[in-house]
């Protein structure tokens, strides 16, 4: 069950872990009806949940995902350890330092992360 918080003004939706699996664009859009929903202007999805072509940047579903989010003015972060997709991949790496340095979309390693980085 998603966990809905309030951290340092914004109004964060965390998702499980254990859940459907982000797989399509459809999944992304069911995404942002349960986050609109619950008022979230932040949506905190576990690395773990997204099918690996998320991160296969040449299958679209990243950009098409990002594009609904940010078309939905919906903020994602994704937690947890993405080290093999990096390895995996030229093009990733890079995409997750530039969003890292802007503030709609984030690739942190846990909610700690998140947190200092909603606070500052």
């Amino acid at each position: 069950m998603p966990e809905s918080l309030e951290k340092h003004g914004v109004s964060v939706l965390v998702l499980d872990a254990d859940g459907t699996p982000i797989a399509t664009v459809q999944d992304a859009l069911d995404l942002l009806v349960s986050a609109s929903y619950e008022g979230a202007e932040l949506v905190a999805v576990p690395a773990g949940r997204f099918d690996d072509s998320f991160y296969d940047l040449s299958s679209g579903l990243a950009g098409e995902v990002l594009q609904k989010l940010a078309n939905y003015r919906l903020r994602l972060a994704v937690f947890g350890d993405i080290s093999r997709h990096l390895r995996a991949s030229k093009a990733l790496p890079d995409l997750v330092r530039e969003l890292n340095r802007g503030r709609d979309v984030w690739f942190v390693t846990d909610l700690d992360e998140l947190d200092a980085r909603l606070s500052g």
